[in-house]
């Protein structure tokens, strides 16, 4: 089970979306759990409210999205676990979309488009895995990698 997390093909078309992902979460992250960036940090974004009632306890809810944000951003850097990682940022979005966007479709009003093209770019890792240069593709080895027909 392990190894197929871990397999990846040896595509280079991974990389750039991975590095992307990674900068806009670690900063989005670490406004929400550190406060960098005139972020709320940890103690505040938590005492927010969910965008779905029955997201109970809101604290727990708001923590796991704020550390999956942060986290799986370090975690795609480094290629390391990067299905797990978009997995994550991908219920995270799924739920900004939905939950929080949803009615508007503009970025600038407060809409989706965002949250929906961060979401899309999760799903293309989740289904690819960290291609070349990760460490997924390192630790799985040759034989773990998915072999593409030409």
């Amino acid at each position: 089970m392990f190894r197929k997390l871990l397999a990846t093909s040896a595509s280079w078309a991974p990389i750039p979306l991975r590095l992307v992902m990674a900068a806009v979460f670690i900063a989005h992250g670490a406004q929400k759990v550190l406060g960098s960036w005139g972020g709320p940090g940890f103690k505040a974004f938590i005492a927010g409210q969910t965008p779905f009632p029955f997201m109970r306890p809101a604290w727990l809810w708001l923590g796991v999205a704020a550390l999956a944000e942060l986290v799986g951003a370090i975690l795609l850097l480094l290629g390391f676990l990067t299905r797990v990682a978009a997995f994550l940022l991908a219920c995270t979005m799924l739920t900004a979309v939905v939950g929080v966007h949803w009615g508007k479709f503009f970025a600038n009003q407060g809409g989706y488009e965002y949250a929906l093209a961060l979401f899309a770019i999760s799903l293309s890792l989740l289904i690819s895995g960290g291609g070349a240069l990760s460490i997924d593709g390192a630790l799985a080895g040759q034989g773990g990698r998915r072999k593409f027909a030409k």
